[in-house]
């Protein structure tokens, strides 16, 4: 029976979060054994001291990949959290709509998962701006940590039942069908969006213009408090005065340790310099 010595797992959750802020606390260790066993077994690893050795030592990168893919959750579904996509809808697109410079829309999902979100965004952008779309910049950057949920999200293919909250128009005109229990989003939409992969514990943020819209919604609750601070100042450092971040309904933002104002439940705003 495979396990793990409390030296073991402190030294491989140490590593876990300082390379991807993700806190697993001791209650998570038999989580932990059950992720990682087929990987030691096709390793054919002794046990986890033989795994964190090949971990750090490893050149090619393919042991972090293959660690993070097992280890996050990647749950999401469309239309989640829908009131945030009302919002998004009436109140922050019609401000967009006359503040954006050159019309140039900055969009970011981090944390995507399998793309959802990102491209529920897109479609609400498409069905709002309508034929003065063609003049606008409205690409959505859609990131995470994951090779493996940013695979599958690039191909834009989801199971029917997955699609049912979706609005009636939205799943005519914005998907085809793919086979008996599957549609795939049309070409029009797969391009809006923007798939990368990016670690949110980078120290800096590469980008070159901050974003009117930042979405990150249920991947703070992996993290510690002052991993969650840090990273909350990097976002308002990316986000464009005016501009808007959304978070998960589990989570919250301590208003004493943001510059960010609290607007609703899970949304908040960097107010306009």
């Amino acid at each position: 029976m495979l396990t793990i010595s409390d030296q073991e797992f402190k030294q491989l959750t140490d590593y876990i979060k300082a390379n991807y802020g993700i806190n697993l606390k001791s209650e998570k260790k038999t989580l932990l054994i059950g992720r990682l066993r087929n990987v030691l077994r096709e390793k054919q690893f002794a046990g986890f001291a033989d795994y964190f050795n090949y971990l750090i030592t490893d050149k090619t990168g393919e042991a972090g990949i293959t660690l993070i893919d097992k280890i996050t959750t990647n749950h999401t579904f469309f239309m989640r959290e829908a009131d945030h996509f009302n919002f998004f809808r009436d109140r922050v697109l019609p401000y967009l709509a006359g503040a954006a410079r050159d019309k140039d829309l900055r969009i970011w999902s981090a944390g995507c998962s399998s793309g959802e979100e990102p491209y529920t965004l897109a479609m609400i952008i498409d069905e709002f701006f309508g034929l003065d779309k063609r003049w606008w910049d409205t690409k959505v950057l859609a990131t995470d940590i994951s090779s493996k949920v940013l695979e599958m999200a690039s191909k834009g293919i989801y199971n029917n039942e997955g699609l049912a909250a979706m609005p009636a128009y939205w799943k005519l005109n914005y998907f085809e069908k793919y086979d008996s229990e599957r549609s795939v989003l049309t070409k029009k939409i797969r391009d809006e969006v923007i798939f990368r992969k990016f670690n949110l514990m980078d120290e800096n943020f590469p980008f070159k213009r901050k974003f009117h819209t930042i979405f990150c919604r249920n991947v703070m609750i992996y993290f510690d408090n002052e991993t969650k601070i840090k990273l909350v100042k990097k976002f308002y450092e990316v986000t464009e005065p005016g501009g808007y971040l959304f978070i998960g309904h589990s989570e919250s933002l301590n208003r004493n340790e943001t510059d960010y104002k609290y607007i609703m439940p899970a949304v908040y705003r960097k107010e306009k310099q």
